[in-house]
């Protein structure tokens, strides 16, 4: 017997499309997932839908669960929260996270999904890789007591960051970011708002985020001696420019990269992806981060919704994926199995 669902697809560059898919019954050692909700990722799962993926780094930026290949046809995307329909007594009912595109339902090995604790709501879980995202970031940087540190970018990543930062004894940090509205949310994560022109200088630590090419010249200008900027943007395959006259070497400053898909090699030895996944979701039990889901839709509309989304539309933070019994999908657990492009198992 299968089961079907739906899941949302980069037909080609700009144009995404939901198709049908049918599951197979999960094996031993599997389970299967009922989504509750997804999140798009604005920064990659955007530069994926534009087909800006650099065909040197395809094959690294594929996501755990994706299928087809860049530029596309592909199924991509991390952020997904559900709940388990079947699998292993310890998991049946669970509400799960697992870096897992946006589909109604799916099948993985049961040690793909990480039990979402008690205290985290599934709206709020799917900031989870995000969360993840910037601990590596601060796993890497390794703040001191007492810090000036700045975040250049507040968009998923950078308010992420600051949330964490801000927990820090003693820090003084600042939010950067060239839209004002975004003070509100630095205030509500715990950390000072400034727009680049006013931002604080003398910093002996800049987290950039914004992804764009001035927000990087900005982050270096912001440094003290010595001082460092630590870069998560990904740019896809566009080149920036970084001025590295003038002051940069008198300064003795530094420009470090941070990528999630390692673990730090200070932590290395002593912590796994699933530690570093479990202690993002401990740290989701704080409703801070609530302000950052900031606009939602329905799984049925993000066909419509992601080329406004990749077009730099209005600004939003996480874009929450909602999931109800999609057409198609009965109860009973059966598929339609004369509907095109339901044969293929997922998951196994």
């Amino acid at each position: 017997m299968q089961r079907a669902a739906r899941a949302f697809w980069l037909r080609a560059p700009g144009r995404g499309e939901i198709r049908p898919v049918s599951l197979s019954v999960p094996d031993v050692g599997e389970v299967m997932v009922r989504t509750l909700y997804s999140g798009v990722s604005r920064g990659t799962e955007t530069l994926v839908f534009r087909g800006e993926v650099p065909e040197s780094q395809r094959e690294a930026m594929r996501a755990p669960f994706q299928e087809g290949d860049f530029p596309g046809p592909v199924k991509y995307g991390y952020l997904n929260v559900g709940v388990v329909e079947q699998g292993p007594p310890s998991l049946l009912g669970r509400t799960v996270f697992c870096l897992y595109p946006h589909q109604t339902r799916y099948v993985v090995p049961a040690d793909a999904v990480t039990v979402v604790p008690d205290s985290v709501p599934p709206a709020r879980a799917v900031l989870a890789g995000t969360v993840e995202t910037a601990v590596n970031a601060l796993w890497d940087a390794a703040p001191s007591l007492g810090d000036r540190i700045t975040v250049v970018g507040a968009g998923m990543v950078g308010c992420c960051v600051a949330a964490l930062l801000a927990r820090y004894p003693a820090a003084r940090v600042q939010l950067v970011d060239t839209d004002p509205t975004r003070a509100g949310v630095a205030r509500a994560l715990g950390a000072e708002f400034a727009l680049p022109e006013e931002a604080a200088a003398a910093r002996d630590l800049v987290v950039h985020t914004s992804a764009t090419e001035a927000g990087l010249a900005r982050s270096l200008e912001l440094l003290a001696p010595d001082g460092e900027v630590l870069e998560l943007s990904w740019y896809g395959d566009r080149r920036v420019s970084l001025p590295l006259g003038e002051s940069f070497h008198s300064r003795r400053l530094t420009v470090r990269s941070s990528q999630v898909g390692a673990v730090p090699p200070a932590h290395r030895s002593r912590r796994t992806f699933a530690d570093r996944l479990a202690l993002a979701l401990e740290l989701l039990a704080d409703p801070a981060f609530d302000v950052l889901l900031t606009e939602r839709c329905a799984f049925e509309d993000l066909p419509r919704v992601m080329p406004g989304l990749a077009e730099n539309g209005p600004s939003a933070l996480c874009r929450l994926v909602e999931y109800r019994t999609v057409e198609g999908e009965d109860e009973s657990g059966t598929a339609d199995e004369d509907r095109p492009g339901t044969g293929r198992p997922l998951g196994g």
